[in-house]
């Protein structure tokens, strides 16, 4: 998905990263039909049936929000996710020569959820997505509200959660690094990808670290709301989470017991 017009760095580089994702999420899943040729539609969802996806083989399919061109799919792009739910109106358009792959949609999900990496990898193109859409309206708003759900940018040295504050939101590094602190000792990195700030969000306690951008960092921002939603209706991400953070609460006893074990040696 590529936004129309001007459009910020950090959200390149994401646009960049998901347009290899529905590859990633189909493969070894047989089509369900022959490609499908499209000339032009000024309503895709009257064209095609509402139980398939389609992977975009060639051509360009225009989103239209509120009678403004939004955004555009391109070649690889997974299409028609939305079709035959009553969500939100996003009007979906062609104006010249357009081929689909077509996949049944409940085969598709079934094929994403069978596998732990794939349902993971599946739930982050949509908040990608999800994300990139709110950042653009956000940009053509006018007013100087924002979005609680979208991008932060941080500088190198600057504080993305202080020990001690209330956890109201979960982040997710897009581009860059950043490290946790306790009480003045550095305790572990952030790396790209990486889901942080959590744990805090599900015990409902204060944040136990400061983390700080060690370079300059693009990050998601997901309300606390949003992502415990997320969590109920997807077990298998919540299990993990679950499991990442075991292994840091794990690392974090070792460097405990060896920083014991110097004062004492």
């Amino acid at each position: 998905m590529y936004l129309l017009g001007e459009q910020p760095t950090y959200a390149d580089r994401l646009t960049s990263r998901l347009q290899a994702v529905p590859a990633q999420l189909l493969n070894t899943l047989p089509p369900c039909g022959p490609v499908i040729e499209i000339e032009y539609s000024s309503d895709l969802s009257q064209t095609l049936p509402s139980d398939q996806v389609f992977m975009i083989e060639s051509g360009v399919v225009h989103g239209v929000v509120d009678n403004r061109y939004l955004f555009y799919l391109q070649e690889g792009d997974l299409f028609g996710l939305q079709q035959g739910l009553d969500l939100t109106p996003c009007l979906h358009t062609c104006e010249a020569k357009l081929r689909l792959i077509p996949y049944q949609r409940c085969a598709a999900l079934k094929h994403m959820a069978a596998d732990d990496a794939r349902h993971e990898l599946f739930v982050l193109y949509l908040l990608g997505q999800s994300t990139l859409l709110a950042d653009a309206l956000a940009r053509l708003d006018k007013s100087d509200v924002r979005p609680p759900k979208g991008f932060r940018h941080y500088a190198a040295g600057e504080v993305l959660i202080q020990q001690g504050d209330i956890a109201e939101h979960v982040f997710i590094i897009l581009d860059g690094h950043a490290e946790a602190w306790v009480n003045g000792e550095k305790v572990g990195d952030i790396i790209q990808d990486e889901v942080f700030g959590a744990m805090a969000v599900f015990t409902k306690e204060r944040r136990s670290a400061t983390v700080i951008a060690s370079q300059y960092s693009t990050v998601m921002v997901i309300p606390q709301d949003q992502f415990l939603d997320l969590m109920q209706s997807n077990p298998r991400i919540a299990h993990r989470l679950i499991e990442s953070m075991a292994r840091c609460i794990d690392t974090l006893n070792k460097q405990v017991i060896q920083m014991r074990s110097q004062m004492h040696s």
